[in-house]
């Protein structure tokens, strides 16, 4: 029995639910972009699948509405797929096990993908009806926007009538967002080289850490498990001798890690003081992130005798180094709109192959030069060590419209419906309105979708009963946009 039987709008749910079952993390999204295309098969809809798996699904207007201006509406089928600790689930083959508590959908010990399967739903729920009034319809559903925005980058629009643009990728219901940071992805790698090495084994590792959106949650200082660990190797450094064998954490460059494991080997005679110096660190960290994450932890546990390869000294030398210099978090705060980042980056993910080590950072700004700025630090330090930097998925910013008659509308019936005032903001995470905007001139765009919370963990959680509002929400302003 399906999970989202009982839940409204009936097919919003139902739709969700299918997208849920379908294994769809980025460079995942075959089977997704199959589902899309049967989809728009089965209902008689022209539509257009792309070599990326893009997807573009028309629908004419309906009765009266024939000759009104197209609507797009707009947003990704991919997922960020990050997962609790032993939890069994392959994000390859699996799909996700959902479960309803009180007003929220969840996904047990995974990340529920609502963002951005909820606007796939909301999408399908719409060309699924044909009571409803609303003009023309453009559905574009890209790929690979959680590391990128690539299939937004590679997309033919060309085809498309519409100047007015839906994006339902937003997590914050009530609120319309108008403008977004442009951002890049730098993957910093290093060269390293290890030497055969002897001595105790043990495992340092870095818990219990909140994570979150390396975007909308930046600004909540929550500790990055990849810098913290780069910390306590440097501390340890400083007072014994030790090897690197092993050195892992995070899994997306867009999601703050919140966990990282390093494996050592040590003279055993060393055991106590290694402790004392992890249990002092650990110390130091609970009183640090007492708000921001209580629930952090440093862990050592002895293992066995090894005689394996590590690092040598200058390898490991230099790691360190990278991981104690890079920048990372919050760089620059906007002077334009309070409260808003302004210049960020995330190093999200980190691995140490046999002859390479590698840290690869989610880098935003809403002023172009910073976002260059910022990026040129990595490769200036990066390079200087003997590495190089690999830059992809670069986007742009999404500029502020001061003359909107969407958002005016939007606002207009937002207000008609709830009899409330909707907020309209920035935002520091990156939307593909930008990419779009380029791609189409004219275009006039708004962002907004139902309250999704925690998104990017396995804590992530979708209001129901927002999920319903939005909803009627995008059917009211459908209907007056003839």
């Amino acid at each position: 029995m399906k999970v989202c039987n009982e839940l409204k709008p009936k097919k919003v749910f139902e739709y969700f639910e299918d997208i849920c079952s379908i294994p769809h993390g980025s460079k995942n999204t075959k089977a997704i972009s199959d589902y899309c295309v049967a989809f728009a098969k089965e209902h008689g809809l022209k539509y257009i699948q792309d070599e990326m798996n893009n997807v573009i699904i028309f629908k004419e207007g309906s009765a009266g509405y024939e000759a009104s201006e197209p609507i797009i509406i707009q947003g990704h089928m991919d997922m960020v797929c990050e997962k609790e600790n032993g939890v069994d689930i392959d994000f390859e083959k699996d799909g996700l096990r959902l479960f309803v508590d009180g007003d929220f959908l969840k996904a047990d010990g995974t990340t529920l993908g609502g963002d951005d399967g909820i606007a796939i739903a909301y999408a399908f729920a719409i060309l699924d009806d044909d009571t409803l009034a609303h003009p023309p319809l453009e559905v574009v559903i890209t790929v690979d926007e959680e590391i990128g925005m690539l299939g937004a980058e590679g997309i033919d629009l060309s085809m498309l009538k519409g100047k007015k643009l839906l994006n339902i990728d937003s997590d914050e219901e009530g609120v319309f967002l108008t403008s977004c940071a442009g951002g890049l992805t730098a993957e910093c790698e290093l060269p390293v080289t290890r030497k055969s090495t002897e001595g105790m084994e043990y495992e340092l590792k870095i818990t219990g850490l909140q994570g979150g959106h390396s975007g909308s949650e930046i600004h909540k200082e929550h500790g990055n498990a990849i810098m913290l660990i780069g910390r306590l190797l440097k501390q340890l450094a400083d007072q014994i001798d030790f090897s690197v064998v092993s050195l892992t954490g995070g899994l997306k460059d867009n999601a703050i890690p919140r966990e990282t494991i390093c494996t050592i080997l040590m003279n055993e005679a060393l055991e106590t003081e290694l402790q004392e110096l992890v249990k002092e660190y650990d110390a130091d960290l609970k009183k640090e992130y007492h708000i921001s994450d209580p629930d952090v932890s440093v862990l050592c546990t002895k293992k066995e005798n090894l005689s394996v390869d590590a690092l040598d000294r200058t390898s490991f030398a230099k790691v360190l180094f990278m991981l104690r210099n890079l920048p990372c978090g919050v760089q620059n705060m906007s002077m334009d709109i309070p409260g808003l980042v302004e210049t960020s980056l995330n190093a999200g993910i980190m691995t140490l192959s046999e002859d390479t080590f590698s840290l690869s950072f989610s880098v935003r700004s809403s002023v172009t030069s910073r976002k260059y700025e910022v990026t040129d630090r990595l490769c200036f330090v990066t390079e200087f060590l003997g590495g190089s930097v690999n830059i992809s998925g670069d986007y742009p910013a999404w500029e502020y419209k001061a003359d909107s008659k969407m958002r005016d509308l939007m606002v207009q019936t937002y207000r008609d419906l709830f009899q409330e005032e909707p907020k309209i903001q920035a935002i520091h995470a990156g939307l593909e309105c930008g990419i779009f905007s380029g791609k189409i001139d004219g275009l006039d765009c708004i962002s907004f979708g139902p309250a999704n919370f925690d998104i990017h963990t396995p804590k992530e959680r979708l209001s129901i009963s927002s999920t319903e509002k939005v909803w009627n929400l995008i059917v009211e302003f459908l209907k007056r946009s003839k």
